[in-house]
């Protein structure tokens, strides 16, 4: 791979989340501090359920610390998830949200094949709010040895949830989330667009402000906008006068 290049003028890019996929990555819960009060038994049969409803279509690969894979086949066993859909990989993680700290993963089509590649964007649990995060930050280059694919590392703070792409060249985000001091205090604006061209083959960025009131995340665009095809977008409006969210879903339109 040549380091002159950037990746995206290798031909590397992000899929749109409606593309052909091989399989899904769920890591598991155990950390009671997520949900607080509440019957573990009922969330873990929550992942059941998703392993239940991907498995017809796609191989689920489940992340998950050896200690726990006894209550994993247990709750998947309850669901008669069929064992042959699954690839249960001994990977610590501190929380579930693999869509946040997981793989990004990129695809190239050279000569009639398609390549992929992982990206390993540093993760640091929405601007330190949730420590520890020190497993979930070494799952992306973990799932690059357990799949053989190669990773980069871009060197910057992002997670999955931050951004959407229709797998053509734009990206969403907000500022909100991407600007915030909490991520990437030591890279400007222009810094960060940068990584984004050069790593996920953005050659578009749509910026929106802020995200939801509330919001841990800061304001991840996964939660208010969303492609849908490569030329439609669908964003949440909030018709409430009165609510907090009002002015600004109304300003993101």
């Amino acid at each position: 791979m040549s380091e002159s290049l950037s990746l995206s003028a290798q031909g590397w890019r992000m899929p749109a989340e409606w593309e052909p996929h091989e399989a899904t990555w769920l890591s598991w819960p155990h950390n009671p501090k997520t949900w607080p009060g509440r019957d573990f038994t009922v969330i873990e049969d929550i992942w059941a359920q998703m392993a239940a409803a991907l498995a017809p279509g796609e191989i689920v690969n489940i992340l998950a610390s050896e200690r726990l894979h006894e209550r994993v086949h247990k709750a998947l066993s309850r669901r008669s998830v069929p064992e042959d859909r699954i690839r249960l990989h001994d990977v610590p993680t501190n929380d579930v949200w693999a869509r946040d700290h997981g793989p990004i993963f990129l695809v190239r089509d050279e000569n009639g094949t398609r390549e992929r590649l992982i990206l390993n964007w540093d993760y640091n649990a929405w601007g330190g709010k949730f420590p520890p995060w020190d497993d979930d930050n070494r799952v992306p280059a973990r799932v690059s040895e357990i799949t053989g694919i190669a990773h980069v590392t871009p060197g910057m703070i992002l997670e999955g949830g931050s951004i959407d792409v229709n797998g053509r060249g734009c990206l969403l985000t907000t500022e909100q989330c991407l600007l915030n001091k909490n991520r990437n205090p030591s890279l400007t604006r222009e810094q960060i667009e940068q990584r984004l061209r050069d790593h996920l083959g953005a050659t578009n960025i749509l910026w929106l402000h802020d995200g939801l009131e509330g919001d841990d995340t800061d304001g991840h665009v996964d939660d208010i906008t969303r492609f849908v095809s490569e030329r439609v977008i669908v964003t949440t409006m909030c018709e409430d006068t009165n609510d907090a969210n009002h002015v600004v879903l109304l300003e993101n339109r």
